[in-house]
């Protein structure tokens, strides 16, 4: 298979090559579901010498070849994910450097219709193709929007064609270059939008059921618009289930069609199914004598915090459920993804996970069995109580207790109620009565909005001044749920519990660490399993609040729970402290629970080989569970896995692709992927993790150098890993007060200048860096650190350079410990060939697989 790339003259038929891949492209998936022709499965049956005339088209029940150019009867829109306003900082202009992490695919009869499908599949606060920032931008601001492409211009070229007053089609187009034919229909759309006279007209029909309000819904509804969407344009008190019961009242249904390689030139015998109002029945497919089953819903885009690792526990759930005999319906609307091949469920269908898309399959399918919510991340879990209240049977945990984890204020007050120790706490009334709250407990203070993925617009404040500010885009993210602001516990370990439970009870469960301290979201985390630095008292009582969390919740399904061990509050910081001894260090406090399958099932399934969404789905389907013998247990018994072996999962980052995004960590997620490795020790594991994220690590004694800056307060527990970097042959380099407190220690280490400071001739820290005079840059940062803007500059080029990048004491730390085994020859996986030796020769009493089991 091979990729060309064209560009095609504006105005003119004139086109040339940009460039020829020959292999597989990031859009072959796309063209594959696009039009149901395998292009990879073709490829390597032609690699294999197999010839096409020999190759059956499935999507025809064989009746036809694969020697043929697909042809379409439907319109397919693909549209990007980009998570770039969660970088501060980051430069929001696209350009020939890919900066999306995930895309989706809408197909619909029209391009209107699929292009408002995509619109909200991307992100479900979309409402469709009309202004989300409101209708304020000067003239000025809004042609700046047009003419400069960032993720941000679909929704200024919206708010320009809904504007009218001199904005039109030919204006748009002459600011944003973009094709009169998507134009066109563009402000088709956007013309019923803003046709006021339509609506109102249609309003008191809906409100009746009026069988003369069906034209109007079908005509809407062929545009892509959703039922919230027409409800809040006819206003009049209307919601959604008001559209909803008048359009189904009418017959204004959607109709369930094929995926049709040969534009109905064939008869499609195929479960490969969209929906679409352009059509007076449905097409009839293959082995439809049944219907009902199970409702499975996926993940939606790749976006950062929610990527592959819930299209595996997906397709764990889609294949325990048809390995039981029973039939699985999906639903989900991301070309990348095992869960959107048709040959893995009985019926897939690829569109919104939306309340409204979501119960039109529901009630054409018949699904008798139930709906499973909780394979599939955010999107699913945000519309189980939705579901619920319109009569779809969600299987597992009761919505309302959903609803009591994921509403902030409930599951603390739940908490409180049960006696589990927690962060103190309070809920978002004003900005007062939160600024009290932070004065009663000490700052810094963790302002956390309710129903949010990968912790958006979690934030620590530190003073009142960043926690006014921050209060009123928590309450935007979390418009129509609580925000809570709670204590921040400075030095913690975090801990998390992955597990299953049924009926409130425990079935499953595997607690793992993360190296950094708490302030660092779960997901930018590196992971330990087992835990290797808490103590069997710190566990125990971990393990004893996460069976009270699940007897509270009545859990039933997949769950997560997160800790924080030990740590000071700006409260207890003033007591007294005896050798390092002080009150809060064995304390054990939850944070959440998510009543989900996490990000982390797929590696704790795969560390402790255990496959948590199978057991997940037994439990919600009412099938047999395995032998509690083979689980691991919530308290852990003798041979319980894993055994004479860690599990680390490490992070990967984008930030080189993000430009002028700042490379810190913190409580919002930024990783845009993971590697997972095994090691007969944390440290070996740990470093394979580091090697498998691609990062170069420095060759010590070889005039290899590191350059480092600390903030003050982090310099005594740096001081540590610096000598160890010294002893093992590191040439070091740091920042002034960095270099004269190493040196005044014993560790030699060079100055250099900061970025800012003034001076000719010298060298600076980014200079260093980007003359790649540095091969490991440590850049330890604090909130009390002085010096943001060159901090900035020194994590900003190391990144910009492909310059490996440490911004956490403990991950410093344990890199430090990793190496200097290394040194000793105590780490032989770093070195493949030293690995394959240490299997040889490894006693078959301490290897964890079986002579001819693959690890």
């Amino acid at each position: 298979e091979c990729n060309i790339q064209y560009a095609l003259h504006p105005e003119s038929l004139e086109y040339c090559i940009i460039e020829v891949n020959p292999r597989l492209s990031r859009s072959s998936a796309l063209a594959s579901k696009a039009t149901g022709y395998p292009l990879a499965f073709v490829a390597a049956k032609l690699s294999m010498g197999v010839t096409l005339p020999e190759l059956r088209n499935s999507v025809t029940g064989g009746a036809t070849t694969m020697g043929f150019e697909p042809a379409l009867d439907y319109c397919v829109t693909k549209v990007p994910r980009w998570d770039l306003g969660k970088f501060q900082g980051a430069n929001r202009v696209l350009g020939s450097a890919m900066a999306s992490v995930g895309e989706v695919m809408a197909i619909g009869r029209t391009f209107e219709e699929s292009f408002q499908k995509a619109l909200r599949m991307v992100d479900p606060s979309n409402p469709g193709f009309e202004p989300i920032d409101g209708m304020e931008l000067s003239e000025a601001d809004l042609e700046k929007k047009l003419v400069v492409p960032t993720d941000r211009r679909v929704w200024g070229i919206a708010e320009a064609m809904y504007k009218g007053q001199g904005w039109d089609k030919a204006r748009v187009r002459d600011l944003t270059k973009i094709d009169d034919w998507f134009l066109s229909r563009l402000d088709k759309i956007a013309a019923a939008g803003r046709d006021a006279s339509r609506w109102a007209a249609l309003a008191p029909l809906v409100k009746a059921q009026d069988a003369a309000a069906a034209d109007g819904l079908r005509d809407a509804k062929q545009l892509g618009f959703t039922d919230a969407q027409i409800a809040r344009f006819c206003g009049h008190g209307l919601d959604d289930d008001a559209v909803r019961a008048a359009r189904k009242a009418c017959g204004v249904i959607p109709r369930v069609k094929q995926i049709d390689t040969l534009a109905a030139e064939y008869a499609a015998e195929t479960n490969y199914l969209y929906t679409t109002y352009h059509g007076d029945d449905d097409d009839e497919m293959a082995g439809r004598v049944n219907r009902g089953g199970t409702l499975v819903l996926g993940s939606g885009p790749y976006r950062i915090g929610s990527s592959v690792e819930f299209d595996w526990c997906g397709v764990s759930a889609m294949r325990a459920l048809r390995a039981s005999g029973a039939r699985g319906v999906m639903v989900n609307c991301n070309p990348e993804t095992v869960s959107t091949d048709y040959d893995e469920c009985d019926a897939l269908y690829f569109e919104e996970l939306s309340k409204e898309r979501v119960m039109d399959v529901y009630e054409r399918e018949a699904i008798d069995n139930g709906t499973i919510i909780s394979m599939g991340g955010q999107i699913p879990q945000n519309i189980a109580c939705d579901l619920h209240a319109a009569g779809a049977k969600v299987l597992g945990t009761h919505p309302d207790m959903i609803d009591a984890a994921e509403d902030r204020s409930k599951f603390s007050a739940l908490m409180d109620a049960a006696g589990v120790d927690q962060p103190k706490w309070a809920e978002l009334e004003s900005h007062e009565s939160a600024v009290k709250f932070a004065d009663e407990v000490g700052y810094p203070v963790l302002v956390r909005p309710s129903f949010v993925l990968s912790g958006a617009a979690m934030k620590v404040c530190r003073d009142e001044q960043s926690l006014r500010a921050h209060l009123d885009v928590a309450k935007e993210i979390s418009r129509d749920f609580p925000v809570v602001v709670s204590q921040f516990v400075r030095g913690a370990r975090e801990l998390e519990m992955d597990g299953v439970a049924k009926n409130g009870e425990v079935v499953c469960c595997q607690a793992h660490e993360h190296v950094e301290d708490a302030g660092v979201h779960s997901g930018d985390a590196t992971l330990l399993l087992p835990p290797q630095t808490l103590s069997d008292y710190q566990l125990d009582k971990a393990r004893k609040a996460t069976a009270e969390v699940v007897k509270q919740l009545d859990i039933s399904g997949p769950f997560n729970v997160q800790f924080l061990v030990g740590g000071r509050t700006a409260e207890a910081a003033a007591h007294e402290e005896i050798d390092g001894s002080f009150a809060s260090m064995n304390d054990v406090r939850v944070i959440e629970c998510n009543l989900r399958a996490s990000r982390s099932v797929p590696f704790v399934s795969k560390a402790t080989g255990v496959d948590f969404a199978d057991v997940a789905t037994r439990v919600l389907a009412g099938l047999p569970l395995p032998d509690a013998s083979k689980l691991p247990q919530l308290f852990p018994v003798e041979g319980q896995a894993p055994q004479n072996f860690v599990a680390v999962k490490a992070p990967m980052f984008s930030f080189a692709r993000l430009r002028g995004a700042d490379p810190a960590l913190g409580v919002e997620m930024s990783s845009t992927g993971e590697v997972a490795c095994f090691g007969k020790d944390a440290h070996e594991a740990f470093l394979k993790a580091l090697l498998s994220t691609t990062m170069k690590v420095p060759t010590a004694g070889a005039g290899d150098t590191v350059l480092l800056s600390f903030a003050g307060p982090l310099m005594h527990r740096a001081l540590g890993p610096a000598f160890q970097l010294h002893d093992l042959g590191y040439d070091l380099v740091g920042t002034e007060k960095t270099a004269a407190y190493l040196s005044a220690r014993g560790v030699p280490c060079a100055s250099v200048k900061f970025p800012t400071d003034d001076g000719e001739g010298d060298d600076t820290a980014t200079t260093l860096l980007r003359e790649k005079r540095i091969n490991l840059a440590v850049n330890l940062h604090a909130p009390e650190s002085k010096r943001l803007e060159d901090n900035f500059q020194i994590r900003r080029t190391a990144s910009d350079f492909n310059i490996p990048l440490v911004t956490n004491a403990q991950v410093f730390e344990m890199l430090a410990a990793a190496l200097t085994r290394h040194k000793k020859g105590e780490i032989l996986a770093a070195n493949p060939s030293d690995l394959f030796s240490y299997y040889e020769r490894e006693p078959s009493t301490d290897a964890w697989t079986g002579a001819t089991e693959y690890h």
